[in-house]
């Protein structure tokens, strides 16, 4: 499947429309692509008890996957940061249990033809999960 990581980045973009961040006023929007070619967005949400803060990557993957989708092929990250925001342990994580074999595309929103590449298995090499 080749993939439309402009059209992602873009999903992740207007998904950072969307951030709940009256604290850090840091947004942050995040695009998961399925496969089957459904594109689901998500942005962070943050709590005055930070702990309970969860992040863009996290709400898309926990849409998609209460929506009923699996086999995620890639996932945009998009925020206001040099180079892009680069997803926290927590989100690599989830995605290498959810998205293992995903591309990962991050972007500043402030120059989203400017795209960096990562695979999950790079962002986490040694990942923790259970095998089946």
């Amino acid at each position: 499947m080749k993939i439309d990581y402009k059209k992602l980045v873009a999903a992740a973009a207007q998904a950072r429309q969307g951030s709940v961040s009256p604290y850090s006023r840091f947004k942050v929007g995040a695009a998961l692509l399925t496969k089957a070619g459904a594109i689901i967005g998500g942005a962070n949400v943050e709590s005055a008890s930070y702990g309970l803060t969860c992040c863009a990557e996290r709400i898309a993957l926990f849409k998609a996957l209460t929506d009923g989708h699996i086999n995620f092929v890639a996932v945009a990250v998009v925020a206001r940061c040099a180079g892009g925001p680069m997803p926290c342990g927590a989100c690599r994580q989830l995605l290498a249990e959810y998205a293992p074999a995903a591309a990962v595309f991050v972007a500043d929103s402030a120059d989203l033809e400017t795209v960096r590449k990562f695979t999950v298995k790079t962002l986490l090499p040694a990942a923790f999960v259970l095998v089946p």
